[in-house]
């Protein structure tokens, strides 16, 4: 069997709606029109994943393959695994572990394509060993082209197969030899952009909890509040980089308490007038310290400088006053007090859901936006 390893969430292996109306008009384009229309759809897409799914679409409608998928290269696991896919896939179990588990990177094609320099065709799986594995799957004719990080590390592969045993006509070769070749130059700087975005994220996410243990915050509540967030910025039509800034700004929400000494932090009951101001000031100190990480836009600053304010305009710093305040901020600020009020903390039980939602719902319109807070009781009352 093909696959092996700990099981992971499988990806939706159907082809992008958005795109399917355009692929007979895709079949009419010449070789090179075709790779200017499929690069120009790459560049477009947010993630190396919804980048290569008009390409594999295309590989499917412009040739005799049955079907074609992305696999890509991870570590935890040591395998690849699935990201996009299109056309007819094989079923059964064979099939249903490499979707769980991944092609492991000891299989003689992947060996193969570590020292390949050109897509590999393959005629007949049943007589060639560096097919081993696809005659299982009902996979018989076989094309493989290596996906290379810029250092020329194999981190990913691009597979397109027929169900019966084909030459791969000259034609075929062309023209995926052309589609794979602009795949393999963008994909080796989207898996770059991935790699660092990634190692943003994990960098971001540890500031974040690091910060959480020194508050007196319930242990969690990043990763409970960010999740949230995340979720209802999906729902209220964020995109995909917006929902990813909005994390990032969960992360960092209360960066500027590094500066608070600890007799302010873990103060225990209501904080003098003098102290409430030093406790405030950390909102402006958390967008000083986070505007010295470049990489980081504005809507992550947006969420750290705002996320006290209030839709009435009594909120802190600025005193912003309903749209004013950034969207991001608004997300955010719901789902931390949700959080906040949800959970137990040193100085208080956690309270009842009933409790948490009545008081959403009564503080609508002064302390958080409408709109807002609709979603987020919608959201819930989704969740159960």
């Amino acid at each position: 069997m093909l696959g092996g390893g700990t099981g992971l969430e499988c990806p939706r292996m159907t082809p992008d709606a958005s795109l399917s109306p355009q692929l007979p008009e895709l079949a009419q384009l010449s070789p090179s029109q075709l790779t200017l229309r499929l690069t120009r759809l790459g560049l477009q897409a947010p993630d190396l994943g919804s980048a290569m799914q008009p390409m594999l679409e295309a590989l499917v409608v412009c040739t005799g393959a049955a079907g074609a998928g992305y696999f890509q290269w991870r570590d935890a696991t040591l395998a690849y695994h699935a990201r996009a896919a299109a056309g007819e896939m094989p079923a059964g179990p064979a099939m249903e572990a490499i979707l769980a588990h991944g092609l492991p990177g000891h299989l003689p094609l992947i060996g193969a394509l570590s020292t390949a320099e050109d897509t590999l065709f393959i005629g007949d799986t049943r007589q060639e060993a560096v097919a081993l594995g696809f005659p299982e799957l009902g996979v018989l004719g076989l094309c493989a082209a290596p996906i290379r990080a810029r250092d020329g590390e194999l981190v990913g592969a691009i597979l397109a197969h027929t169900f019966t045993p084909s030459p791969w006509p000259e034609p075929d070769r062309v023209l995926i030899g052309n589609v794979t070749g602009t795949l393999s130059l963008l994909a080796a700087r989207l898996h770059a952009e991935e790699r660092e975005q990634a190692a943003h994220e994990g960098a971001l996410r540890a500031l974040g909890l690091s910060l959480e243990a020194r508050d007196a915050e319930t242990k969690g509540h990043t990763d409970r509040v960010t999740r949230l967030a995340e979720r209802l910025g999906e729902r209220l039509g964020l995109d995909f980089d917006e929902r990813r800034e909005l994390r990032w700004g969960a992360y960092l929400h209360d960066l500027g308490k590094i500066s608070l000494p600890d007799e302010i932090l873990l103060y225990e009951g209501p904080l003098t007038a003098a102290l409430r101001r030093q406790m405030q000031g950390h909102v402006q100190e958390g967008v000083r310290l986070a505007g010295q990480l470049p990489f980081l836009p504005q809507s992550v600053l947006d969420v750290i400088g705002a996320h006290h304010e209030r839709w009435d305009g009594a909120g802190y710093p600025l005193g912003l006053r309903g749209e004013e305040i950034p969207l991001p901020a608004r997300i955010f600020a719901i789902c931390d007090v949700y959080d906040a009020l949800s959970s137990a903390r040193p100085y208080k039980k956690a309270w009842e859901r009933a409790d948490t939602l009545a008081y959403l719902r009564a503080v609508s319109g002064e302390q958080f936006d409408p709109q807002v807070v609709t979603a987020l009781l919608d959201l819930l009352d989704g969740e159960g």
